[in-house]
């Protein structure tokens, strides 16, 4: 599940990536607004964490640009702001929902999580011939289960939800392993010659030197 998060505190935001990572998530970490609104014209997210207190353009001017072009993507503001008048801005500008800074990072969590659920974008993926359940962690192809992987379901995972993209080596590499972690040169490529051979060849095309694309519909 890829979310973006928008926070210019160098330890803040390393932290929330780490920490979504761990989760299940896979996590895009910028500093600014003008980076994320950038970013968010040509990648999408299931989900945006999004501080007030930016350089330039602060958080609620980020939410406000954001709505007016009509996107509904799922924003949770994180600040350390605290007060009522806080919430009630950032709730009218278009959040759905608000949490300070000294909030567990449990909640955090369960806060993203459920914020997902409600946006009907998290739990179920349709693509094609394919169905995927994310909480329960299973894929079905015309009806019928696929014996996948973790790393071979985490993988498909980026590539449905991103369907009709390109994928890019890295982002199935941060999906599958975080930001950290050294990771074999072939990797990736192992995951998705296995995966050509459950969900049909036809159905994952490989854009040389650029990535992977997980075809809406099928020749």
């Amino acid at each position: 599940m890829r979310i973006l998060i928008v926070e210019d505190h160098a330890l803040m935001g390393a932290g929330l990536r780490s920490s979504l990572g761990r989760s299940g998530f896979d996590p895009t970490w910028v500093k600014d607004g003008e980076a994320a609104l950038n970013l968010l014209k040509t990648e999408d997210f299931l989900a945006m964490v999004l501080d007030i207190s930016l350089p330039g353009m602060n958080g609620l001017e980020v939410l406000e640009i954001l709505r007016s072009r009509g996107n509904r993507m799922p924003v949770l503001v994180l600040t350390a702001r605290d007060t009522t008048n806080d919430k009630v801005l950032s709730l009218d500008t278009g959040a759905d929902d608000f949490l300070v800074k000294t909030t567990d990072m449990e909640e955090l969590i369960a806060r993203l999580r459920a914020l997902i659920r409600r946006s009907g974008r998290g739990g179920r993926h349709t693509v094609g011939e394919l169905t995927m359940d994310v909480d329960a962690r299973s894929v079905m192809k015309n009806g019928v289960l696929l014996n996948l992987s973790k790393r071979e379901f985490d993988v498909l995972r980026v590539l449905m939800e991103g369907a009709g993209n390109v994928i890019t080596r890295n982002q199935l590499e941060r999906a599958l392993y975080g930001w950290n972690s050294q990771v074999e040169s072939n990797t990736v490529e192992v995951h998705i010659h296995n995966l050509r051979a459950k969900i049909g060849a036809k159905n994952l095309k490989t854009m040389r030197g650029i990535g992977y694309t997980l075809l809406r519909n099928a020749p």
